[in-house]
């Protein structure tokens, strides 16, 4: 089978870019092959081989599921059992068949099941939604080698190490490949890595020349190789192994892997061989396991539990001993102290004679008979409370992206609460803050600034200044977008530049931008627009930008570049060919770059482009005639988060460039370890005495709403920390870009970037640079913490960025609690070029450090081991990849999206279940104590006070309805509100409504409720006859008046609690009373068989007397009067800070700036991040001066 169409671009890019630099040779890593690390061996077209076999390499099969059909039983039983309250419940429940029962073991034994069952029903529909996510992932197709030339489709699960693929243009790579060949000539393809590092510039990749003919189906059936390589570990960036391939060996590096879930770009296609599959290849490496996440709220409440356990069994007991003394003292010379217990009678339970026998087993009663005390319903209320919260995240229009049809997924329920608790933010950058697209905004040429277009920063701090200027500019422009290019002035577009006073030099500066770069052309065939694929997006914004200018790149070949331009003399376009001398590529140190071109009158240009802080510096003294108007432009630039970049360009003499070319030449061609230290030093000399002409600006375009919602975020007082690949440069400006630094703050940099360490780098002594390395990390963070010693008192705010490599060493054992404590005490935190695992080991390290709750969010595969490391993972499901959704515990479509989920949402879920779990502990202590009451004032005889039906039904009927639909729909504030007083969000952090002292106050509430309910009970059935008949109040008759008044207290107290009724809750509260008396009445008329003691209860005896009615209108008010009584007088001299926000919407203040600008000053903090405190410390400047 012949591949279709014709080979694509006879590029060789091997003459522009600078490949034989990324060649790898066999050199000392090499040597390393067959030993401990380096032992996989890979049969390449031979996966069925006996060899191949043997070695039981993983399948390319992948899961993400906490659970699979072996596992979930015994798994999911575990993770209920390992509640303390359901082990318990489970003990109670095995006992409640024995007699020592004092209840039905039906009526203990069906509530467990109901909610045990509830709960793992909940976990297996979560975990299958997972498992269809991997099903959809693991069925994707590729054409694999069938053998005699023939590719044909298969699953990616099917793939096996040594086979060869063939992946088409923009198709994901199904496993790490090995790459072979290309459609171009050279074997060299475009790779996108968004998924794996979040950066969406093209990475070029290139075969093994040996291999780069394989450029047809049939060639591949004849193809066998064996590779020697590195066993599969989690680091992306290097690859080191050997290809042995007609009894010659050729060396691998890191140039020829393809890595699994990066993408074929700019390329029809590419033949590799699999050599690392399923859970070896390097992205899941960097992954981890799913863990089981429980919220901080739900650890907390099992040390309730526990603490009510330790309750359960001092009051068992106490009244154990208690019944053992009065047990013992029953028959005292044949006279029966308690004689309806029949101690005489008795075989063991009551007997005197085996007192303390009888004691222990009134010790195991008490255990069931006060089990009341710990609410079983309380796990299954919160599993149904957080599941229909999750139903409200999830349909909430606010978070709805219209664009990609995605609405807000809650993935999980079980971290709601967790969202409202969120200490710090590790976000990361590229297609997580930004839209994966740069935009050419402004530009400065000949000292003068150009275009008219406003940055989502600016826009934020003209919204934030009431100022509707830069609405109305951009409201009045009708064109069409274009993607990668936002500048508006009248003064440059349309050819209006010809006019300008500085013309010639606007000329000279849009076509640098159309000249030096390394783009590639697409003309599309239908329309003739001409496209581009660059490896880097800024780049691609530039060529766009001249494109739309009038200076056109519309054609690239080995040796030239074709511009379609405006010619000023004539005016009309006139096609310009540029022949393409060299190209003096960018990197990190350089941090420029160059091309030298012959135009068509013969003179060599070299054009360059490159940071403000090394081309100033380059400038010829005759070149510097705009250089401060430049440099003004460029802070106005940095202030409005732009990314900038200096043009400049010089004329070479014919003998100059000839040196120069000779010199790159040998330098190139240099052998020895410092070759890229020559050709540093040879373009170092020929990259000076520029003229300049002017300044870039783009825009690292934001996702809309970023810098609002950062800087909401930040007066809610939550720290953001960024984690990117990008490098550090970049990381910079998109930090200026969404408000995280700004001018005037310092800025802590921690980097390996020295002259030592180049020279130790140089000399190859691995010992010595990681020391050297050590060794400036520590003095680094040394440095900044006396910095934040020497300001503490302050208002100084500080920005700390820190690189990749000296990550590695800031992370370890000895050193991270150091680089937390400075980390902490700066107002942002921005690493660069993070590598995935060292994204997940600092979101680790703050989750542990301090003990917060911590929030990651990402939208790359990269990011999944952050995602899963921290309390919470948030998943953006962008355009690329479904990688960190699939792993995440929540889904969104945009960033700002988070302000609304977490203000909003994780402060209303927060509130609920904290509230609700407050109030399950008061309703239970209420009811539970009461029982205890009652037996204490039988002298602890096991007998409950309640029927057995009374007891099972008061969780389910009628007392938990209510809690649930609190659980569901209270609202303290408003969601406005909550937006408006950012600071509102601290009472979850501080965890103000869950703190001990407010659990042990509702506690303290529900022993006053019980204490009353009962005492009060008990002294109005006493004195006197209950009837007119003159018949006393028996057990029946108190049991059903105790507990009439039970329900009326703990329903009016929930409606005491709740701040936004609803309808559903006034139908709950009401028709909790309403359905007691009912079943009271249909209980009742049943035979004296099933309903006992109750028979008739209510309809004989209750109703008719008025002190049954007198008594549950007088009970309820006593014991609701303490918490009401201390509710008005915290309200009005301690309120907390919702209380104040529902005093101010009560007063009618609520739309009151003066007042409002009050209460929410509270929020501002001196090191706080976004516009507000940049404006703020603008302000403060001003007055200074």
């Amino acid at each position: 089978m012949r591949r279709s169409g014709g080979r694509k671009r006879r590029l060789h890019f091997s003459k522009i870019y600078s490949f034989s630099c990324g060649r790898a040779s066999l050199k000392e890593e090499h040597s390393q092959i067959g030993g401990p690390g380096f032992s996989r061996v890979v049969f390449c077209n031979e996966p069925d081989s006996f060899e191949a076999g043997i070695r039981n390499y993983a399948d390319n099969y992948v899961s993400t599921t906490k659970y699979t059909v072996a596992t979930f039983l015994p798994k999911s039983l575990f993770e209920q059992f390992r509640r303390v309250a359901n082990f318990y419940f489970l003990v109670t429940g095995i006992l409640a068949f024995t007699p020592l029962a004092p209840y039905s073991a039906v009526s203990a034994i069906i509530p467990l099941i109901i909610v045990i069952g509830a709960t793992m029903t909940k976990e297996g529909i979560e975990d299958w939604r997972r498992k269809q996510q991997d099903i959809e992932v693991n069925n994707r197709k590729v054409k694999v080698h069938k053998g005699s030339g023939e590719f044909d489709y298969t699953e990616w699960k099917n793939l096996r190490v040594g086979d060869i693929v063939r992946v088409e243009k923009d198709e994901f790579f199904p496993t790490d490949l090995l790459l072979l060949s290309s459609s171009y000539e050279d074997a060299i393809c475009y790779v996108e890595t968004m998924n794996l590092d979040g950066e969406t510039n093209l990475k070029l990749k290139q075969a093994l020349d040996v291999t780069s003919s394989l450029q047809e189906d049939t060639s591949i059936s004849d193809f066998h190789a064996m590779v020697k390589c590195e066993d599969p570990n989690a680091n992306l960036y290097s690859f080191v192994g050997t290809m042995d391939f007609e009894e010659q060996q050729y060396p691998l590096s890191p140039q020829q892997l393809l890595l699994r879930d990066s993408k074929l770009r700019n390329t029809d296609y590419i033949y590799g061989v699999v050599i690392f599959t399923g859970v070896d290849t390097k992205v899941i490496q960097n992954s981890t396991p799913p863990p089981s996440k429980r919220s901080r709220v739900e650890k907390k409440m099992d040390k309730i539990i526990y603490l009510l356990f330790g309750v359960l069994f001092t009051l068992s007991s106490v009244g154990s001993i208690f019944f053992g003394i009065k047990t013992k003292d029953d028959l005292n010379n044949g006279i029966m102290k308690r004689w309806y217990l029949k101690p005489d009678d008795s075989t063991v339970f009551y007997d005197p004679k085996k007192a303390p026998i009888a004691a222990l087993y009134h010790f195991l009663t008490a255990l069931m008979l006060y089990s009341y005390l710990i609410p079983i319903s309380l796990y299954v209320s919160i599993e149904i409370v957080k599941v229909l919260q999750s139903v409200f995240i999830n349909q909430d229009i606010h978070m709805y992206y219209e664009e990609t049809d995605k609405p807000a997924h809650a993935r999980t329920s079980n971290l709601n609460e967790e969202l409202g608790q969120v200490d710090t933010i590790l976000s990361d950058k590229t297609g997580t803050l930004t839209c994966n697209s740069m935009e050419f905004i402004k530009c400065s040429v000949a000292g003068t600034a150009y275009g008219r277009g406003f940055t989502e920063v600016e826009r934020s701090m003209g919204r934030r200044n009431g100022s509707p200027v830069h609405e109305a500019l951009i409201g009045k422009d009708d064109t069409a977008p274009i993607k990668g290019f936002n500048f508006k002035d009248e003064r440059i577009m349309f050819g209006n530049w010809v006019n300008e006073p500085h013309g010639d030099l606007i000329q000279k500066f849009f076509r640098l931008l159309a000249v030096c770069h390394t783009a590639i052309p697409e003309v599309d065939e239908v329309t003739g627009k001409v496209m581009y694929e660059a490896e880097s997006p800024d780049e691609a914004a530039f060529v766009i930008a001249a494109r739309e200018v009038g200076f056109e790149f519309y054609k690239r070949t080995q040796t030239s570049i074709s511009v379609r331009e405006l010619d000023r003399a004539s005016g009309q376009q006139v096609d310009r060919l540029y022949t393409l001398l060299n190209v003096l590529e960018f990197n990190s140190t350089r941090k420029r770059m160059s091309v030298i071109v012959r135009n068509e009158e013969g003179k060599v240009l070299l054009l360059c482009k490159g940071a403000d802080n090394v081309m100033f510096e380059r400038l010829a003294k005759n070149g510097r005639e705009f250089e401060e108007e430049t440099k003004e432009h460029l802070n106005g630039y940095a202030d409005a988060g732009l990314r900038t970049l200096i043009l400049a360009y010089r004329e070479l003499q014919e003998d100059e460039y000839t040196e120069f070319n000779a010199k790159l030449i040998k330098a190139k061609n240099s052998i020895s370890a410092d070759r890229e230290a020559l050709i540093d030093e040879v373009t170092d000399n020929v990259e000076k005495d520029l003229i300049l002409l002017g300044a870039t600006a783009v825009e690292d375009k934001l996702q809309n709403g970023v810098p609002d919602c950062i800087d909401k975020l930040a007066q809610a007082g939550i720290k953001i920390w960024v984690l990117t690949g990008d490098k550090m440069e970049t990381a910079i400006n998109i930090g200026f870009a969404c408000s995280l630094l700004r001018q005037g703050m310092t800025q802590i940099m921690i980097n390996l970037e020295s002259p030592e360490i180049k020279v130790l780098e140089k000399e190859g002594d691995k010992d010595a640079i990681t020391k050297a390395s050590r060794a400036r990390v520590l003095h680094h963070i040394d440095k900044g913490k006396a910095q934040l010693t020497a300001s503490s008192g302050g208002s100084e705010a500080f920005a700390l960025i820190i690189d990749g490599k000296s990550l590695a060493y800031a992370l370890e054992d000895d050193i991270k609690s150091l680089f937390l404590e400075l980390a902490m005490g700066c107002a942002s935190v921005i690493c660069c070029r993070s590598s995935p695992k060292q994204k997940a080991l600092v979101t680790r390290l703050v989750k542990s450090g301090t003990g917060k709750t911590t929030l990651a969010i990402g939208d790359g595969a990269n990011d999944v081991g952050m995602l899963q490391e921290a309390d919470i993972g948030i998943g953006i499901s962008g355009v690329e990849g479904m990688q960190a959704v699939m792993s995440s515990d929540i889904a969104i479509a945009q960033f700002r999206y988070l302000e609304r989920l977490l203000l909003v949402h994780g402060h209303w879920c927060y509130r609920r279940i904290s509230s609700m779990i407050c109030y399950f502990f008061y309703k239970n202590i209420t009811f539970g104590l009461a029982v205890f009451l009652y037996e204490a004032s039988t002298t602890f005889s096991g007998q409950p006070v309640y029927n057995d039906w009374f007891l099972s039904l008061y969780n389910v009927f009628f007392s938990s309805l209510p809690v649930v639909a609190m659980g569901v729909f209270d609202q303290d504030v408003s969601a406005g509100f909550c937006l408006k007083f950012p600071l509102l969000y601290q009472e979850g952090v501080q965890n103000v409504l869950f703190s001990w002292r407010r659990i042990i106050g509702w506690m303290l509430n529900g022993l006053i409720s019980a204490v009353i309910i009962f005492f009060f009970c008990m002294k109005a059935l006493q004195p006197c006859a209950f009837n007119p008949d003159g018949k006393t109040a028996g057990k029946d008759i108190l049991g059903a008046i105790m507990y009439t008044c039970t329900v009326w207290v703990v329903n009016l107290q929930m409606a005491l609690a709740i701040s936004y009724f609803t309808l559903i809750q006034h139908l709950f509260i009401w028709g909790s009373i309403t359905l007691w008396y009912l079943f009271m009445l249909a209980y009742g008329a049943m035979s004296p068989t099933l309903s006992t003691n109750a028979y008739k209860v209510f309809v004989e005896t209750l109703a008719p007397t008025p002190s049954f009615w007198l008594i549950t209108l007088l009970v309820p008010i006593s014991a609701l009067l303490p918490y009401f009584t201390y509710s008005s007088l915290r309200m009005r001299f301690f309120p907390l800070y919702h209380k104040m926000i529902q005093w101010i919407r009560y007063e009618g203040q609520s739309n009151d700036p003066e007042f409002c600008d009050m209460v929410r000053q509270r929020s501002l903090r001196p090191t706080t991040v976004g516009f507000t405190a940049r404006l703020a410390a603008r302000t403060t400047n001003k007055l200074r001066r």
